[in-house]
């Protein structure tokens, strides 16, 4: 299996040390799905991450952060990469975040 990427030092540190953070709990490796995760493994994955960011209340400040950064990698915010990729090709969308 493949080991997950690790934050990088700026923006772990800014995240992960914040009170509250939902993310902090279980770790950042749950954001970061295995490379090779298909199908229902990598849904599951998703889910999983998705339902942690959902309770999360720096959730839309999270996602504006990866989005602003063009962060390639994780789930931030509770968008996956190609979610975030998608809004930042739509302007309209974007503007609503």
């Amino acid at each position: 299996m493949t080991q997950a990427p690790r934050l990088p030092g700026g923006a772990r540190k800014h995240w992960m040390g914040r009170d509250g953070v939902a993310c902090g709990r279980p770790g950042p490796d749950r954001f970061f799905r295995a490379s090779g995760a298909r199908g229902e493994d990598r849904a599951a994955c998703e889910r999983a991450a998705k339902d942690v960011c959902a309770l999360c209340p720096v959730q839309v400040a999270c996602l504006r952060h990866a989005l602003d950064v063009r962060e390639p990698h994780g789930m931030w915010g509770g968008l996956t990469q190609e979610e975030r990729r998608a809004l930042i090709d739509d302007p309209a969308a974007l503007a609503t975040v």
